[in-house]
């Protein structure tokens, strides 16, 4: 019904100035600090990664530039992790990790794939396979 779209209308409106805003916060805050300014420049570099992504990665893992690159990837959970016990030999599975960082690094690569060829190629190619 359109009265109660009248009445969702400005309740939107205050949640998307208050995304900008923290949004805002966050970016400030980022530039504020030597080491998150690094960070951001560096992930901002990688295709399908921009300040929001950037924002979201800092944010998540502040572990990132002290742990290898396994580490990264089992601490956000997508490195496989071998189920095994004595005689068991199950499957390798992505699971646990931090869920949140996950969604922003999919959603990049996504992106990326639009406007990058190689990772266009390099994911049809784990497709077929």
């Amino acid at each position: 019904p359109k009265h109660l779209a009248g009445t969702i209308k400005p309740v939107l409106t205050t949640f998307k100035n208050q995304i900008e805003k923290t949004e805002q916060k966050i970016l400030s805050l980022i530039e504020s600090c030597p080491e998150y300014q690094n960070k951001n420049r560096l992930l901002q570099s990688v295709p399908g990664i921009g300040k929001v992504a950037a924002a979201s990665i800092i944010s998540n893992v502040p572990e990132l530039g002290l742990i290898t690159n396994k580490q990264a990837a089992a601490l956000i959970g997508v490195a496989p992790i071998n189920r095994e016990s004595g005689r068991y030999k199950g499957k390798r599975v992505i699971q646990g990790g931090r869920a949140q960082v996950r969604t922003v690094l999919y959603m990049a690569m996504m992106s990326a794939m639009q406007c990058n060829p190689v990772f266009k190629d390099t994911y049809q190619r784990l497709l077929d396979a």
